[in-house]
């Protein structure tokens, strides 16, 4: 039996614990492979209040601001991967669903074959349902996928 080779990585992250654990075993694997490591945040604009009429009650500087601390966020962790040995390495900030963009628009972009993720996120909804965004990209994604504990 041949091993795998993984030349694109994905590693989506949301600033929990899980999701760092999940970047730390990202860098270890694409080490190994000598693959791609892509860091990927999606910025959920239904986080954001939705008023009776379904229009966005966030003002413009609300998202403008939610945008600029990922940004830095993702400079933070670019760095910190760098430091770690990995030069190759790039970062994302996407708006929309992040179940969605994880499990099939980034990856059908980026050519992504793996996936590394924790088994939670942030949102304690979420977290009730063991990861509702982690069990989505689990069934849907068309690439491997390791769930980092």
């Amino acid at each position: 039996m041949t091993e795998q080779e993984y030349k694109t990585i994905l590693v989506p992250v949301d600033g929990s614990e899980a999701a760092e654990k999940a970047l730390t075993k990202a860098v270890e694997v694409a080490k190994r492979n000598h693959a791609h490591l892509d860091i990927l945040n999606v910025i959920d604009l239904k986080q954001f209040s939705v008023s009776f009429a379904g229009m966005l009650n966030a003002s413009g500087d609300v998202v403008y601001q939610t945008f600029e601390d990922v940004d830095k966020y993702l400079a933070e962790l670019q760095k910190k991967v760098k430091d770690q040995g990995l030069d190759d390495v790039d970062v994302h900030a996407r708006f929309g669903s992040p179940r969605t963009v994880i499990a099939k628009d980034f990856p059908e972009d980026h050519q992504t074959d793996l996936i590394i993720m924790g088994p939670t996120g942030l949102n304690a909804v979420e977290r009730v349902f063991v990861g509702a965004v982690t069990d989505y990209v689990i069934r849907a994604a068309s690439c491997d996928v390791i769930i980092a504990r």
